[in-house]
């Protein structure tokens, strides 16, 4: 089996205007690096479009509906909730961002691949059940959680989330739901000022671990926060799938926010992470990209990210 990298050339096409972070530049930075002669044992398809069906497993049909009604004409672009943005390609870059997560737990749930690496934008873990917020308009990997559980009943299943952003769209989304998990790191006290250690889950529903870092936090905090806190907590839940929320802006180079990580730290978490999933769900594991705001430092820590899954 594989490492797959799942993509489009739509996702490049979704426009957010001039000078903003989340731009088509990420994308393309991350898909250059992945040409180098490192990646050429690298499987590559195209990322399908997520079905309606499955957007609701995560989102209410009136923001479905809004969403599918909202791209503007020509080459406008609007502002379709703060800060984030739309143009007429935006909602099936939407689509293909949800559909390839989807797709990834396909192709591990079924071991054609080993794991996958879904290099896709707009990002997604901000999105909330009835809102898109934070540059995000679906919430991919919580979508992708959920299709693993209702389509191939898969029993516990994990999220772990190390963008400096907490992802609120996803712990909303998974927060009552059975089976689910979901832990964060994050900058204290950063958009969207939520994911403080005292959300820990629904009753009955998912395990939610926080650990915020507070600014300045480098390898170190961030290496423990997994050694101390994550990781054990992560093993007790005995993962039947691992999907990683993959947001490389934590790096000391992203414009922002204001921890210190360098690329070694992403390639560690990588391999703690992939260690889980050897360990207990057969090596099934999907990544999905969400933030990442240095064009250069995202691609090499991507591009390191990508070489820890095709060793596993």
């Amino acid at each position: 089996m594989t490492t797959l990298l799942l993509t489009h050339s739509v996702c490049l096409k979704h426009d957010t205007g001039d000078y903003h972070p989340e731009c088509a530049e990420r994308l393309s930075a991350i898909l250059h690096i992945l040409e180098h002669e490192d990646f050429f044992y690298l499987a590559r398809d195209e990322a399908p479009k997520a079905t309606r069906q499955q957007l609701l497993r995560a989102h209410s049909p009136e923001h479905v509906e809004h969403v599918f009604e909202s791209p503007p004409d020509g080459d406008e672009v609007i502002e379709f909730a703060p800060d984030t943005m739309m143009s007429r390609h935006s909602v099936e870059a939407a689509l293909r961002s949800a559909g390839a997560g989807c797709a990834a737990v396909d192709e591990v749930v079924t071991k054609r691949s080993t794991n996958v690496f879904c290099a896709v934008r707009p990002p997604g873990h901000h999105a909330e059940a009835n809102e898109a917020m934070g540059f995000c308009l679906f919430a991919n990997a919580a979508i992708a959680a959920l299709h693993a559980r209702d389509v191939h009943g898969l029993k516990r299943v994990a999220v772990v989330d190390f963008d400096v952003h907490h992802g609120n769209g996803t712990q909303k989304i998974l927060w009552d739901e059975p089976g689910m998990f979901y832990a964060s790191t994050h900058q204290l006290d950063a958009f969207p000022y939520t994911g403080v250690v005292e959300e820990t889950g629904g009753e009955g529903g998912a395990v939610v671990v926080n650990v915020p870092l507070r600014q300045g936090s480098g390898g170190t905090e961030f290496r423990a926060a997994f050694t101390d806190i994550i990781l054990p907590k992560l093993r007790d839940f005995a993962p039947e799938l691992v999907i990683i929320s993959a947001g490389f802006d934590a790096h000391a180079a992203d414009p922002m926010a204001h921890l210190r990580l360098q690329v070694s730290d992403f390639d560690w978490v990588t391999r703690q992470l992939l260690q889980v999933a050897r360990d207990f769900s057969d090596r099934k594991l999907v990544s999905i990209l969400e933030g990442g705001y240095d064009p250069r430092a995202l691609a090499t820590c991507v591009a390191a990210h990508v070489r820890a899954l095709m060793d596993a």
